[in-house]
């Protein structure tokens, strides 16, 4: 069995979770509201404050979907009562972050500003203390938009394996390569 879907999900206090006849499971707290559609072949049950999710059969597509709606609905369950950040720096001399409500403003080195406009279930805030790199912090309590936009900002410029320089998550390890000079021996 599933290690991952037979796992079940406690349902903390001020959380409600109800499941629709077309098995849409929507997820009310504290931060906000969020809904899944889940496959018809999957079950979900309620009971005590806790959440299971069960599958038919051993089928090798049942075994995959079992996990994943487990996983689905657990980031659903803590994004709404905790919510997620992501921070991100810029690595390199003359970049900035700047925003204005939901508009992302970023000067990555290129000829141009990139201006990106965010989707209203994130909040944006850009820091630039002296001495320090500049950061941009996402919160969301939908973990999987969440991801998908850090990744696509972190794409603008990418950080590369010589100088560092890009845009980099907070606390990741980049791997650096030599430069020419140390061949020469």
């Amino acid at each position: 069995m599933s290690r991952i879907g037979k796992a079940p999900i406690n349902v903390p206090a001020g959380v409600t979770i109800t499941v629709a006849k077309d098995n849409v499971v929507t997820v009310k707290g504290p931060k906000g509201e969020l809904t899944q559609a889940v496959d018809s072949d999957i079950t979900v049950s309620q009971e005590d404050g806790v959440l299971t999710v069960t599958r038919p059969s051993e089928q090798k597509r049942h075994k995959a979907l079992h996990g994943l709606y487990r996983s689905l609905l657990n980031n659903m369950v803590i994004g709404v009562t905790e919510g997620y950040k992501i921070s991100q720096e810029l690595v390199g001399v003359g970049y900035r972050a700047t925003n204005t409500g939901n508009t992302l403003d970023l000067v990555l080195g290129y000829s141009h500003h990139y201006v990106f406009q965010l989707p209203e279930e994130i909040k944006v805030t850009t820091t630039s203390e002296k001495g320090q790199t500049p950061k941009i912090i996402l919160e969301s309590i939908d973990k999987q938009l969440i991801g998908q936009v850090a990744a696509k900002i972190r794409s603008l410029r990418a950080p590369e394996p010589y100088k560092g320089k890009g845009i980099k998550f907070v606390g990741e390890v980049l791997r650096r390569k030599a430069g020419k000079s140390a061949s020469k021996k």
